[in-house]
């Protein structure tokens, strides 16, 4: 599928949400994006999210993430929904020890993370959803890799306006296209070690999803429970974000 969201230097994962997902949903295009984080943009790289008319962006990152790379783009809202990373630390602190990691190690913490979206940072997703809520200004929304918090994130928001799990699942994967994992020893990782964690992967994602179906009996119980939103407020989001006719 061709995209019209230009390609981004510093930014690889920068994208339309709408762009991957039009088999199941007609969202609005150039207003839900999004990305990797927006640290190390260039002039040209701002000046491409400045013509999509962004103006509002929604960062999950760590304190100690957004203090190292703070946000390059001018004349935008920036709002904090800090999600503290774990994974690199779990995996530091295993190596530390003198665990010999393995890919299937990485994948078992990986899927804990994503659990751990859903048992302990349900109330900043459904801080998300009150800022999507509140306007449908240009909005893009992005941790560091774009992979992981951001990755949830967009496959809420899509299964919240009906999007199908094969477009959610399409949207999420596109990111192994995008990513290159850096040398794994940069971290004291094996090379295959380090793809691992520089990847999304399905079982990542349906690791969120089954504890939403075990903590909570559905995804409309999540939805309407967890993240606070009722017919009323799936109605509005429908209108902000899906193109209407």
């Amino acid at each position: 599928m061709r995209e019209s969201t230009p390609p981004l230097n510093a930014a690889p994962n920068f994208r339309d949400l709408s762009e991957h997902v039009r088999a199941s949903i007609a969202m609005r295009p150039r207003t839900l994006f999004r990305s990797d984080h927006l640290g190390a943009l260039g002039d040209k790289d701002a000046q491409q999210i400045q013509a999509l008319g962004v103006r509002r962006v929604l960062d999950f990152r760590g304190v100690d993430e957004r203090r190292s790379a703070v946000c390059k783009l001018p004349d935008v809202a920036v709002h904090s929904l800090a999600i503290e990373p774990t994974i690199v630390q779990v995996l530091s602190d295993l190596l530390s020890a003198g665990r010999r990691l393995t890919p299937a190690d990485v994948v078992a913490h990986m899927q804990d993370t994503y659990r751990g979206f859903v048992r302990q940072h349900t109330d900043r997703f459904a801080e998300f959803f009150r800022h999507l809520l509140a306007s449908s200004e240009p909005t893009v929304f992005h941790c560091t890799a774009g992979k992981d918090r951001t990755g949830f994130a967009a496959a809420l928001v899509l299964r919240a306006l009906g999007a199908s799990q094969q477009d959610v699942l399409r949207d999420y994967l596109l990111t192994n296209q995008r990513l290159k994992a850096p040398p794994g020893t940069a971290w004291g990782l094996s090379p295959e070690v380090a793809a691992v964690l520089w990847s999304v992967r399905p079982e990542f994602l349906q690791a969120s999803f089954d504890a939403v179906e075990q903590d909570h009996g559905s995804l409309e119980a999540y939805l309407r429970d967890g993240l606070r939103l009722g017919e009323p407020e799936r109605k509005e989001l429908r209108r902000l974000y899906l193109l209407q006719g």
